[in-house]
């Protein structure tokens, strides 16, 4: 089966002066749960529940094509809490980080170095580990014919990205304990319905797709919890 491009790359840098949290807040954080897992390993602990995140992109044309994969995702996390909004267009230097609370996207030949795969990374070490954002990367085979990807799982690449831009990481777990964290070995909800942020490919198999599961807004869930509990707004 071909695989979308659902991983991590290198940590973008932040420029900017740390600021960890105490140690005694530290160790209260919920890092993982059922379903869902922190990329602490980044310094991402948490999500700010009042600075607000804009999705943005490198060109008008990207824009117009990607918001709609992008709308419903945009809509429940403004409902778990985060203030999430789209913006419009800006141009970034690669390798750096957008302007802090931005999610930039853009769209690049292999982004990961191999056919299918896209990257989204968040702003790495950002003061009090609270996410400021990132870019993600969409791999241009998807949309120039040369990679064949169906609708479902293209649709749930865009939000799998931009959750890892917000703290997300593939929450595979060696459930039948043979040793191996596998691809696709995820725990699944009632449904039988494997978390969107499960490596390599999660989520709704409808043909819209794009919707976080209920794995997935427990995450963004405790990312904002952890903020509250360091005293982080």
């Amino acid at each position: 089966m071909r695989r979308t491009g659902l991983i991590f790359g290198t940590a973008l840098t932040v420029v900017c002066a740390l600021s960890a949290p105490p140690a005694q807040a530290a160790a209260t954080l919920t890092t993982k749960g059922p379903g869902f897992k922190i990329s602490t390993q980044l310094g991402v602990t948490s999500v700010s529940p009042t600075r607000p995140y804009t999705v943005t992109f490198a060109s008008a044309d990207l824009k117009r094509r990607y918001t709609p994969y992008l709308a419903t995702a945009l809509s429940q996390l403004a409902a778990a809490g985060v203030r999430i909004s789209f913006g419009g267009v800006e141009t970034l230097r690669r390798g750096t980080c957008p302007p802090a609370g931005h999610i930039h996207y853009v769209e690049t030949y292999r982004p990961l170095g191999r056919g299918g795969f896209s990257k989204g990374m968040p702003c790495a070490d950002p003061p009090g580990g609270v996410a400021l954002g990132g870019v993600v990367a969409m791999d241009s085979e998807y949309f120039d014919g040369s990679w064949y990807i169906s609708r479902h799982k293209l649709s749930n690449t865009f939000v799998h990205e931009m959750l890892h831009t917000l703290g997300l990481d593939h929450p595979n777990l060696d459930l039948d304990e043979d040793g191996v964290v596998e691809t696709y070995e995820c725990v699944t909800d009632k449904g039988g319905l494997k978390p969107v942020m499960c490596s390599p490919n999660g989520g709704y198999r409808t043909s819209g797709a794009a919707e976080l599961t209920g794995l997935d807004l427990d995450g963004i869930k405790a990312l904002l919890a952890n903020a509250r509990k360091q005293g982080i707004d």
